[in-house]
């Protein structure tokens, strides 16, 4: 029997078909920086990874905006929100990463994907399609295969892990509403440099002077131009027309970019169920760009959707 599509379907605004192929490949870009940042691990300490790579992030847009890189005062607030969130989100991350395994990070930190529908519903009562949900656990459940292969065991650190999950959906929940306020390279530009600098605190009270490896410089300069500076600066500009669950959803194939790379470059093993999770997060993926075919109650159209 050939498929028929419902009289009143509507496909997705080009727009939002557009900016999600953007968010699909920022997943890729910042799944491709586990490498760099695992090689910068092992001779430089976090704060000055994260400092050196978002200084350069922040010089580059400049150079780009020349004499636009002067941002509005009424602008600040969103941008400093942002940087605050994306400095906290990161550091939350590396302190429980000293008591937890990575396996356990990776799964705590996807609960983002989920926790951001939670809170565009609780503060700002946003009306969720049944289908994000739906998405968003099936990409909760791909994540903790993919990450642990189904066998969670609890650490201190995961506490650390679940606050930055709530810290990284704010910060994601701030770049949909910012983005389509200001121009985008002025406020990837801002929140990278509010980052840069609250780094370079941590660098001076909490690490000690090294000199870092030859090679952990090669894998600076790649996170400062991908993940950062291409990465976190086309996800501004992916946000501005794609809804913040597609987003969500969307940076939940992050692990399973990382995973795919890490096989073929690192030579790391897939087994079974960690294919099996990467199956239910293409399908939440696809569950989400496809949330037309499914009816939803009556309700006032949501922004979300």
């Amino acid at each position: 029997m050939p498929l028929t599509l419902k009289p009143n379907f509507k496909p997705a605004p080009p727009e939002r078909i557009k900016s999600d192929a953007i968010l699909l490949f920022v997943s890729f870009i910042w799944g491709s920086g586990f490498i760099a940042q695992s090689i910068a691990a092992q001779s430089m300490g976090h704060f000055t990874f994260n400092g050196v790579r978002f200084w350069i992030g922040t010089l580059f847009l400049a150079a780009i905006l020349g004499k636009r890189a002067r941002i509005e005062r009424k602008n600040w607030a969103g941008i400093f929100t942002a940087g605050l969130l994306l400095f906290a989100a990161s550091t939350f991350q590396q302190i429980g990463l000293k008591t937890t395994t990575a396996a356990n990070a990776g799964f705590l930190t996807g609960l983002y994907v989920v926790i951001i529908p939670l809170l565009l519903w609780l503060f700002w009562r946003e009306v969720i399609h049944w289908t994000t949900w739906v998405a968003a656990f099936l990409a909760v459940i791909g994540t903790l295969f993919l990450s642990t292969g189904g066998a969670f065991e609890p650490a201190p650190g995961d506490w650390f892990e679940l606050a930055g999950a709530f810290v990284w959906a704010g910060h994601v929940i701030v770049v949909g509403r910012m983005a389509r306020r200001m121009d985008n390279l002025q406020f990837a530009m801002g929140q990278f440099a509010i980052t840069a600098f609250l780094n370079t605190i941590g660098v001076l009270l909490f690490e000690r002077a090294t000199v870092p490896q030859a090679e952990a410089w090669w894998a600076v300069i790649y996170s400062a131009v991908f993940p950062v500076g291409m990465g976190f600066t086309l996800q501004v500009v992916g946000q501005r027309h794609a809804p913040t669950t597609d987003a969500a959803i969307l940076f939940s194939m992050e692990a399973v970019f990382a995973a795919v790379l890490g096989y073929f470059i690192l030579n790391e093993m897939l087994y079974p169920l960690q294919i099996f999770g990467c199956l239910l997060i293409f399908s939440a993926m696809l569950l989400a760009q496809f949330r037309e075919f499914f009816p939803a109650a009556a309700r006032q159209k949501s922004p979300s959707d």
